[in-house]
């Protein structure tokens, strides 16, 4: 098999350091998408016809259009036309978080037209105003329904994140590629860099089964 581990192992703590280095980024990223995909979703389906066209136009252009071309975009891109350079770290969650609003966006969507058109008549009868109304009553319910749906696409978000070490920034895949360039062997830090993403996607798995079992039993 020609493989030899033990040319890797002074090199682990710095494969290590790639895991906080791509949570940094990618738990902003998540945190950018939720608020943005949330109001992205109220707008669409809101009564104003000129919020809902920007907002399918949003989803439709950041949807359509891959994922890393919008990385290119910020990090090489809009310093040319803005005079100024993005950093690694804030073009990837540019990128990322504006990517995954189009994406929780019709999440978010889904599920607040999946709720009981019953709980919007019973409190507009009540006099509940449309924002508290919307907040204590409506989203509540919608997130129980798309909690996986929104698991799944900050796992996909997670495992995507590899592809920030086109732009240079030390995430664990990009580490990976250093390791193998130092010690001439790549399959072993690859190898490395896939069990520890496999490992950080199983954890994030059992905690959106564990939110959901909370929420279940909360009914």
């Amino acid at each position: 098999m020609n493989l030899d581990f033990s040319q890797m192992v002074p090199y682990i703590p710095f494969m290590l350091e790639g895991i906080w280095v791509t949570l940094k980024f990618v738990s902003m990223s998540i945190l950018v998408g939720f608020i943005l995909g949330t109001i992205l979703a109220l707008c669409k389906i809101t009564k104003l016809p000129i919020l809902k066209g920007l907002a399918d136009i949003y989803t439709s252009i950041f949807r359509g259009t891959p994922l890393i071309l919008q990385l290119m975009i910020f990090y090489f891109a809009v310093p040319q036309l803005s005079g100024y350079d993005t950093s690694p770290f804030l073009s990837a969650i540019l990128a990322f978080g504006l990517n995954s609003a189009a994406y929780v966006s019709e999440i978010i969507r889904a599920g607040i037209l999946a709720v009981d058109k019953g709980q919007t008549e019973a409190a507009e009868a009540l006099g509940v105003p449309y924002k508290p109304m919307m907040i204590n009553i409506i989203l509540p319910q919608a997130f129980k329904n798309i909690l996986p749906a929104l698991m799944n696409e900050f796992i996909t978000l997670t495992k995507e994140s590899a592809i920030v070490s086109v732009i240079g920034y030390l995430d664990i895949m990009r580490r990976a590629q250093i390791v193998g360039a130092d010690i001439y062997r790549n399959f072993e830090p690859l190898l490395f860099a896939g069990v520890i993403y496999w490992i950080m996607v199983y954890l994030l798995t059992q905690l959106g089964k564990l939110v959901e079992r909370r929420l279940r039993h909360s009914d």
